[in-house]
């Protein structure tokens, strides 16, 4: 029984959203986060990059407090509002390519996340988890939904669509072309018929934001443990997460580049891939992979096509089956000499919206040996090896819609 919560949300008012709205943090480079908040006083960046009005890097806690204050400025200046009844928001996304993303935003349950009713596929970094965990304690705020999966429904599919009918409480339109609506649900019946559509799942998937939801999972219990009071309702027992029906999500794969091989040489290496891959020269011309257990390569100028031979290769469990898990073990660990995909330095990921020309001249320029090219897994995989108890390896998909920053706030 999964668990979904409305919540007062704090919003951009309707004339600034889309000057507020941000990308996540890493994905700008530095002269792009410069750039933003030197001609945009709005955006959320002010917020969490506040070293920036003090021209130095602040780090740790003192760098959360001000994140706190200049959270708090905003909403005294009036940028941000708060909502005056809970409510869900369904929330839709049409990206350049004109790919339609459409679902809600609720607060979902820390408790489920314990219990496995909010199912994982990817190892997190302790470290990682405990860093947010302290950095959402201090800001007192969420402002980056998790992006939850779940098992298409036609009852919420019709709820979604009849809202999206009304007037949308903003619309905006980031430069990188993806517009974005956002709608309110503050009617109690029809709160109580999503939650009880949700309650109906026995499971729901995490699509992107492990961290986040194990770092909201250890700040209720850090809160818990605090509060003789403790009652289960409130609001560090909940973290913000965007659902989307399991049919809208996007799936895209990461491709590999290594360094070196591992002090073989190109023909030393093609052996050892001979072995276990039935290898094709492809020329210059370049090539994807267009079926499961198939991979392309890039060496030395020339495309290559590596096809499993399955008598080769036993498949006992999901994770097993999973592309990015066969090329660690058939080739990257035990050739390559790679034992650590999130650590080791010879390896680096590109995401699969990129062609594979894009491999190519990163071979080509000379700063990498070798790249990799895979299909993409699918939902069904990645619930199966979630299902299993069992975890994918670092940057195993690329997944859309990805989300922007300070559109709706969860306040803890």
């Amino acid at each position: 029984m999964a668990k979904i919560i409305p919540f007062k949300a704090v919003r951009p008012t309707r004339a600034i959203v889309g000057l507020v709205a941000a990308r996540s943090y890493q994905s700008y480079t530095v002269n792009e986060r410069e750039s933003r908040m030197d001609y945009n006083p709005y955006s959320f960046l002010h917020i969490i990059n506040p070293g920036y009005k003090y021209d130095q890097v602040i780090t740790g806690e003192d760098r959360y407090k001000l994140v706190r204050n200049r959270y708090l400025e905003f909403k005294e200046d009036g940028v941000f509002i708060q909502d005056e009844k809970p409510s869900f928001y369904v929330y839709k996304i049409v990206n350049r390519q004109g790919q339609e993303f459409n679902g809600i935003i609720a607060a979902t349950s820390a408790q489920d996340y314990e219990q496995n009713i909010i199912k994982k596929h990817e190892d997190t970094i302790a470290k990682r988890e405990e860093t947010f965990k302290n950095y959402l304690q201090t800001v007192g705020f969420n402002a980056e939904p998790v992006l939850l999966t779940y098992p298409d429904n036609d009852a919420i599919a019709l709820i979604i669509s009849d809202t999206q009918k009304n007037h949308a409480e903003f619309e905006f339109t980031m430069t990188y072309r993806d517009t974005h609506y956002l709608w309110k649900i503050d009617d109690v019946k029809c709160i109580e018929f999503i939650q009880e559509e949700f309650e109906k799942m026995e499971s729901i998937y995490i699509a992107d934001g492990h961290h986040r939801s194990a770092s909201s999972s250890l700040l209720a219990k850090d809160e818990k443990a605090k509060n003789k009071d403790h009652n289960g309702g409130e609001a560090y027992n909940f973290f913000m997460s965007y659902l989307i029906p399991e049919s809208d999500l996007v799936i895209h794969e990461f491709n590999r580049l290594i360094k070196d091989l591992n002090g073989l040489t190109k023909e030393q290496f093609l052996i050892e891939l001979d072995n276990l891959y039935r290898i094709e020269n492809r020329g210059v011309t370049p090539y994807n992979p267009s079926k499961p257990h198939h991979f392309s390569m890039y060496l030395d100028g020339e495309f290559y096509s590596l096809y499993l031979r399955k008598t080769r290769h036993k498949f006992n469990t999901a994770l097993d089956n999973l592309d990015a898990q066969l090329l660690f073990k058939t080739i990257l660990q035990p050739i390559l000499g790679i034992d650590d995909l999130r650590n080791d330095d010879l390896i680096e990921y590109v995401n699969g919206r990129d062609e594979m020309t894009t491999i190519k001249s990163h071979v080509d320029s000379g700063t990498f040996k070798v790249g990799f090219g895979m299909c993409p897994a699918n939902i069904n995989q990645i619930k199966s090896i979630a299902n299993e108890g069992l975890k994918m390896p670092p940057k195993s998909t690329y997944i859309l819609p990805k989300l922007r920053s300070g559109i709706t706030i969860y306040e803890y």
